[in-house]
């Protein structure tokens, strides 16, 4: 059985590896996603000048299951992105395995308007 320790060295890796390939602009900003085993959150970042522009988190949503609430909050990022008139980003899915509640909110992003 793998420890905690282990498992959160090799996601560290995963995103640093996928870090060394995606960075956001003012023009093309990122879409970070963080999940934990009772949370997700999403933020959009200017790497530019190190700022978060918009975040949602599970807080912010209700639903039964949570892959309903992960694509709220997926719909939540993109009507406030596109208040603050940002239209595409690019999607960082923080060293997570892109299936359950990231792919949700991914989903529930481009649902919302957003282009990645």
């Amino acid at each position: 059985m793998k420890s905690s320790k282990v498992k959160k060295e090799k996601r560290n890796r995963r995103h640093a590896r996928i870090r060394a390939k995606i960075s956001g602009t003012k023009d093309l900003p990122r879409l970070s996603v963080f999940k934990s085993n009772k949370n997700i959150s999403a933020q959009i970042i200017d790497d530019d000048k190190a700022k978060t522009l918009v975040s949602a988190h599970l807080r912010e949503v209700k639903g039964k299951t949570m892959m309903e609430k992960s694509a709220k909050v997926g719909e939540i990022i993109a009507e406030k992105a596109l208040a603050k008139k940002i239209k595409t980003v690019v999607f960082d899915r923080g060293g997570f395995i892109y299936t359950g509640n990231v792919k949700a909110l991914a989903d529930g992003a481009r649902k919302g308007g957003l282009q990645f």
